[in-house]
């Protein structure tokens, strides 16, 4: 139920905050006094068209808020999930909506922002209004095919086609699919044989692209480190003429040692060192010369190497290339094109197999729709009957109400578009309710067809002029059926009417007041004595006499 509607300068509204209770709630006041701006204020709330016309002159911003107690099971707790939005279902739901003078709009859930249309989606969950100038009621064609499953009570036949319906999507989907592929297999089996030839010649392996650009740039200084070793060769004298040099000087060395044998024991300290360093240079020259020459060995390379590293490299690179890939994953495209080609080349059989499954699926949806249909029918029958039992109280002896089923699009909803269709006189032709029925008569005819829905409804409804044009017994009718309507659901009526208000289980009284220049719109709840006085003006009109008093008392009694 709503149970509390926030305004913050809308239009005339400064400042309002009002708490409702369960059942019918009476909404009455003068001509003029401000009623429409309490719809407008809970329609932006709960998303409504809005604009900055509802800014109240002289502020920067309009805001309204609306909160509802809902049960756990309330369809409006699966849409927040779906949209991750923070709830607690023990915990009430509040919408609030802010409109700037520059037309900006702004939506919150629970104080988390959300889109508009979001909230507009929360909006439709939560209210139905009802009268001459919302479309969010029966104005709504869309709505018809809902009121009408919602009557019927045919859950199992909607969720069969539902079922059905994603079941045949997706066969559809995987068939379409197949298709495509093969319209393009003469077109892509020709590259796809080309590539794959193109791979397998050149058989890439996994980590070549490194290993080849390695070689290359050794290859590229090789030439420059031969020539480089050479000199070194060179140096160290590759004839022995060095290693002779080192003999002649460690042969005179010897000689001296033995010409000077122990009489100077730091001489032949000396020349022993001497002898022993020659001894080693020597040893090390050769090891040298033979390190040099396995070096220069290394870079010793076959001629044509390097063109051909080069251009194994620069293959694989253009491979690469032209299939948009790293040379590295060449082999894995491959393997990717080779399962492209299979799937061309059982294309044919997989078409096959799947259009079977495909006509077997649609065969199914096609059966469950048409029990749907039927029962739709059947429900239409019956809700056109309860409906015309409605209308004559309700001052629509004459009027005529027709459930119409035509056929439509395939959807999940089934095959069926539903239309509420009227006439409002004898001899008129019947057309579609939106377009034929008069605001208080539209208003009515909402009001039979919830009746007839009753114990049937989430959502808050709101009855705007529903008594517009009717009094006496009729009215007392009208309000007699809001208020069996409110036995089920939170009921909100916008009424000029007594007899209606009446039969109310709580009333609030607008009025507009001007002090000086401002003028303001105020919504009071109004009790017992003060209540009966509401309906004893709205009987009598300006001067309230004993008579509209007692009145007042017997309707309120009655």
């Amino acid at each position: 139920m709503l149970s509390g509607l926030s305004v913050r300068n809308v239009v005339l509204i400064e400042a309002l905050d009002l708490d409702f209770t369960q059942g019918l709630t009476a909404l009455t006041g003068e001509t003029g006094a401000g009623k429409s701006i309490l719809l407008d204020a809970l329609g932006m709330a709960t998303g409504a068209r809005s604009d900055r016309g509802l800014v109240r002159s002289g502020t920067d911003k309009a805001q309204c808020s609306a909160s509802f107690t809902l049960s756990e099971k309330h369809p409006v707790w699966s849409l927040l999930k779906d949209q991750d939005i923070d709830f607690d279902v023990a915990e009430d739901l509040t919408l609030r909506r802010t409109v700037n003078t520059d037309g900006r709009s702004r939506a919150f859930v629970n104080d988390q922002p959300v889109s508009v249309k979001l909230l507009s989606q929360l909006g439709a969950l939560l209210l139905e209004v009802h009268g001459q100038y919302d479309g969010r009621g029966l104005l709504d064609a869309a709505t018809h095919i809902a009121l009408l499953d919602q009557f019927g009570e045919y859950q199992p036949e909607l969720e069969a086609v539902r079922t059905a319906y994603v079941a045949r999507q997706a066969t559809k989907r995987e068939l379409d699919s197949l298709v495509a592929i093969q319209a393009k297999a003469a077109e892509d089996r020709e590259f796809l044989e080309h590539a794959i030839a193109e791979l397998d010649r050149l058989d890439p392996r996994e980590g070549e692209d490194d290993s080849l650009a390695n070689e290359r740039r050794f290859l590229q200084g090789a030439e420059g480190a031969i020539s480089e070793l050479t000199a070194a060769q060179d140096a160290l004298g590759e004839d022995g003429a060095f290693e002779a040099r080192l003999s002649m000087a460690l042969a005179g060395i010897d000689r001296l040692r033995t010409k000077f044998g122990e009489t100077d024991m730091k001489a032949v300290s000396s020349l022993k060192s001497a002898a022993e360093a020659l001894e080693r240079a020597m040893l090390e020259t050769q090891e040298a010369r033979e390190a040099v020459t396995v070096a220069a060995q290394s870079f010793d390379v076959e001629p044509g190497r390097l063109e051909a590293t080069e251009k194994r490299l620069f293959a694989l690179r253009a491979a690469a290339r032209k299939y948009d890939v790293q040379v590295n994953d060449l082999a894995g495209k491959r393997t990717t094109f080779a399962n492209e080609l299979q799937a061309i080349e059982t294309v044919v059989m997989d078409i096959q197999k799947t259009r079977q499954r495909a006509e077997a699926a649609q065969a199914a949806y096609d059966k469950a729709a048409r029990a749907l249909s039927k029962a739709r029918k059947a429900a239409a029958r019956t809700l056109d009957a309860s409906v015309a039992i409605e209308l004559p109280p309700l001052k629509m002896e004459r009027a005529q109400f027709k459930t119409d089923i035509s056929a439509g699009p395939e959807s999940a909803a089934g095959v069926d578009q539903i239309r509420f269709l009227v006439s409002t006189n004898p001899g008129t032709p019947i057309g579609p309710l939106e377009k034929i029925a008069s605001g208080g008569e539209m208003a009515r005819f909402a009001l039979a067809i919830k009746v007839a829905l009753a114990g049937q409804n989430n959502a808050v409804m709101v009855f705007d002029e529903v008594d517009q044009g009717v009094g006496g017994a009729v009215a007392a009718a009208v309000g007699k059926r809001l208020s069996r309507l409110a036995d089920h659901a939170q009921v909100f009526t916008v009424t000029h009417s007594p007899q209606v208000a009446a039969c109310a289980n709580s009333q609030f009284r607008i009025e507009k007041r001007s002090t000086g220049h401002t003028t303001t719109t105020s919504v009071t709840s109004i009790l017992d004595a003060d209540r009966e006085e509401e309906i004893a003006r709205m009987l009598a009109g300006e001067t309230i006499t004993q008579e509209a008093r007692a009145a007042a008392r017997q309707l309120m009694a009655s």
